[in-house]
């Protein structure tokens, strides 16, 4: 029987997705031939633990799922013993890329990957915390389907399990290793509020994201098809097309990873939005295979981003973003010259050609990201209120925030190199599980 891993980062409170991800489990289990290990990995507070644990706990009983409910302090005593079988210098550096102290979306997501290699699961499937399923005539509509549906067969193989092929047959015999949809609901960044304040600005921001040497044109088409996902539309019926998948097509809150992640790792950059999405990019590039269909996740925000204090912080996350794609667009541009010659004769990615290029990258120069700062900064200060008052921060913050995007950089390519033996010493390491609460016993 395979097993899989369906996991959910969380830091904040959500017991009703942890109760949807048990229902997700317990189709997945009751559908297909699979041991469905349930992992949450939270980094919420005690009340929030506490009610999640009671989530979990009522999820033990379900016939073919196994629950991992794991705080900080089990994440790291887990990482400390893979680090230390690895047998890799720099133990304490490793384990702080892995479990930083700041908020990490890359980082949260490569410790599911080693605690899913460490439970032999032969794939990762993960959901966000701040989203929910749709539901059609009273039953939720869930992803996994398709992700096990496709997920490992031979792409030649997976035709039968979908609508559509827009496949090259050329890539027949490859793996699929990736299968994902979008979201529909709230933008996956908070910054309609930008939109509605001032478009041009909106224009002149979300334009960042793209390389400073694109036409406007392009610039204008990309901000036009940002962060929108999927729309409004509901689900009404099954679409799957079996394809090379379009990074821009899918969404983090909803994919399913095959192989792909047991070769190389997401970026830990702190603090940075978007830090979890490289791995679609060398997935597409590299000329894999995946399947992109079309049960959405619906998103949502949670109350916590419209605080001043999380208002800042999104901000500073968001503005991150935008001096990680100088890098970040640097590297993609190599993995799409590199195309099939990424992938290894059994069709693996080549760990060492993406490090290559991500420590390449590293030696750019700075000034388009002293040019990203410089627009933030205008642009904020025209919206006035809250935003002023974060461009206000800025100038104090600028030397610092450029140099942390480099250094996230240097950090991933670090753990690219040790990716490998990490995945590798994580075989037979212990991940606690929760286990059914004994029966009362009558008196």
């Amino acid at each position: 029987m395979r097993k899989i891993c369906l996991t959910l980062p969380t830091n904040r409170a959500c017991a009703p997705m942890v109760t949807a991800l048990g229902a997700e489990a317990a189709y997945a289990a009751a559908h297909f031939d699979v041991e469905v290990h349930l992992l949450v990995l939270d980094s919420s507070t005690p009340d929030a633990f506490a009610a999640h644990a009671r989530a979990a706990r009522a999820l033990t009983e379900v016939p073919g799922v196994v629950v991992h409910h794991l705080d900080e302090a089990a994440q790291r005593a887990f990482l400390r013993q893979v680090v230390e079988r690895s047998g890799l210098t720099g133990a304490e550096r490793l384990l702080d890329l892995m479990l930083p102290a700041g908020l990490s979306y890359g980082a949260c997501t490569n410790r599911a990957f080693l605690i899913a290699a460490a439970l032999g699961c032969a794939s990762v499937h993960r959901r966000d915390s701040d989203s929910s399923y749709q539901v059609l005539d009273g039953e939720s509509v869930f992803p996994v389907h398709h992700e096990l549906t496709s997920l490992g067969r031979r792409a030649g193989d997976a035709a039968p399990g979908v609508t559509e092929t827009a496949l090259d047959p050329a890539h027949a015999d490859k793996p699929v290793v990736l299968v994902g949809s979008s979201f529909i609901g709230e933008l996956s960044v908070d910054i309609g509020e930008i939109l509605a304040l001032d478009p041009a600005v909106y224009h002149d921001v979300v334009s960042l994201w793209a390389p400073a040497a694109w036409p406007e044109e392009e610039k204008r088409a990309l901000v036009e098809e940002s962060f929108k996902g999927a729309g409004t539309e509901p689900f009404t019926g099954d679409r799957a097309v079996l394809t090379l998948v379009d990074p821009m097509r899918v969404d983090m809150c909803n994919i399913g990873f095959h192989q792909v992640h047991e070769r190389v790792p997401l970026p830990p950059a702190t603090d940075t939005i978007g830090s979890d999405y490289f791995l679609l990019h060398v997935v597409y590039n590299g000329t894999l295979p995946g399947v992109l269909h079309n049960r959405n996740i619906i998103n949502f925000y949670t109350g916590e981003r419209r605080t001043d204090p999380g208002f800042h912080a999104y901000q500073t996350r968001f503005t991150k973003f935008f001096l990680s794609m100088l890098y970040l667009n640097h590297v993609y541009a190599g993995l799409a010259r590199a195309g099939a010659s990424l992938l290894d004769e059994r069709y693996g990615v080549r760990a060492a050609r993406v490090a290559e290029l991500v420590r390449a990258s590293t030696r750019l120069d700075t000034a388009e990201n002293e040019h990203r700062l410089d627009v933030i900064e205008r642009s904020y200060h025209k919206l006035g209120g809250r935003y002023a008052e974060f461009a206000a921060t800025l100038p104090a913050r600028r030397q610092r925030l450029i140099a942390e995007a480099r250094s996230d950089m240097e950090d991933f390519a670090l753990l690219i190199d040790a990716w490998g033996a990490l995945v590798g010493a994580s075989a037979g390491v212990d991940v606690p599980r929760l286990e059914p609460r004994a029966p009362r016993q009558e008196r």
